[in-house]
């Protein structure tokens, strides 16, 4: 497959307001900032590190990143020599209608293509690795073109704040890539059924979903169709002068939905997973995951260590998971950049 390939979107979505990182992030900055346009290491925030992961395997001109309206000026600042379609949402109607709001330019000008989804607040190492997971599932989605995929990872806890998927049957590809089925999806499950869901080989849903457009939009109309008129609507609009308008006029009648419980969820059986292996990866939505991952790849953070140790204390239901968080993320990190 080459670089970026011609038959490829991608959609990055980035509407969200990382709510469970603002106690860091206020400490740190002095103000609220989301966490995707959050640089924590290095010189990319998590969004461009995210684009530029995207714009690897489809070419940028195929790129869609949704973001919120409210974020318009912070959004077309970090991508502004990246190219790619911004898409506004004028209001956050959940998940269900950020997908299908990229989904709906694709739609409107390659309905043949394959696209992937990538959540633009997620951590993910190396990235060459990554990419070559991508580019595998993209073909494997070639040859299973009514089965989206979703990449799972293996979990070493039982996090309670992830989704999880529950595969089962396993069809091994051409390419040597193990594609499995899926039985169900769990979300954030209480304690004793994470330590279950681990201990029967359950995966974390990292949501990084690749699929042929017309079949996530067939699905669109099963599982959500009280959504797909509307996006139909402004799918007939896109390029169009009225297009502004009519997105405005569609938000103004959308209803909340949520991608993973109202369309994942009851379409289980029509969905395959591949595990992500040898790829560290992490949703960094509360700030000793960011200390340990950080820690773990040997990297620095470049912002202060304080702040992101007073907001773990802060947030963490048990102060001695936050103890755990200075032993374990935060001395390594100060031990090897002193």
């Amino acid at each position: 497959m080459s670089r970026a390939d011609s038959r490829v979107w991608s959609i990055v979505m980035a509407g969200g307001e990382g709510e469970r990182t603002r106690p860091l992030i206020e400490r740190w900055l002095g103000r609220h900032k989301p966490k995707q346009y959050c640089t924590f290491a290095g010189t990319r925030s998590l969004l461009q590190h995210t684009v530029d992961r995207a714009d690897q395997v489809a070419n940028p001109s195929h790129r869609v990143t949704v973001v919120a309206e409210s974020h318009r000026e912070e959004a077309l600042a970090q991508l502004a020599t990246r190219g790619g379609r911004l898409m506004l949402q004028p209001e956050n109607r959940g998940t269900g209608p950020g997908v299908f709001l990229g989904l709906s330019y694709v739609q409107a000008m390659d309905p043949g293509a394959t696209v992937v989804i990538y959540p633009s607040d997620h951590f993910v190492w190396p990235e060459a690795r990554f990419i070559d997971l991508i580019r595998e599932s993209i073909t494997a989605s070639r040859h299973r073109p009514d089965n989206p995929i979703l990449l799972g990872v293996m979990p070493d806890r039982p996090e309670r704040d992830y989704g999880w998927i529950l595969p089962e049957d396993t069809h091994p590809h051409p390419g040597g890539l193990t594609i499995r089925s899926v039985k169900a999806f769990r979300e954030k499950p209480d304690a004793d059924e994470a330590d279950l869901l681990m201990s029967s080989g359950a995966m974390w849903n990292t949501l990084i979903l690749v699929a042929r457009v017309e079949t996530l939009w067939g699905l669109g109309w099963r599982y959500i169709p009280d959504i797909m008129p509307l996006f139909e609507c402004l799918t007939e609009h896109i390029g169009m002068r009225a297009e502004a308008d009519v997105l405005q006029a569609i938000y103004a009648r959308m209803p909340n939905r949520n991608f993973s419980s109202e369309l994942l969820d009851p379409a289980a059986a029509d969905l395959a997973t591949i595990e992500m292996q040898g790829v560290t990866w992490s949703d960094w939505g509360r700030p000793e995951r960011i200390l340990d991952t950080l820690s773990g790849i040997g990297k620095a953070p470049v912002f202060p260590i304080e702040p992101a140790l007073a907001a773990a204390h802060a947030i963490l239901p048990d102060l001695s998971a936050a103890r755990h968080v200075t032993r374990g993320a935060i001395r390594p990190v100060l031990a090897k950049h002193a």
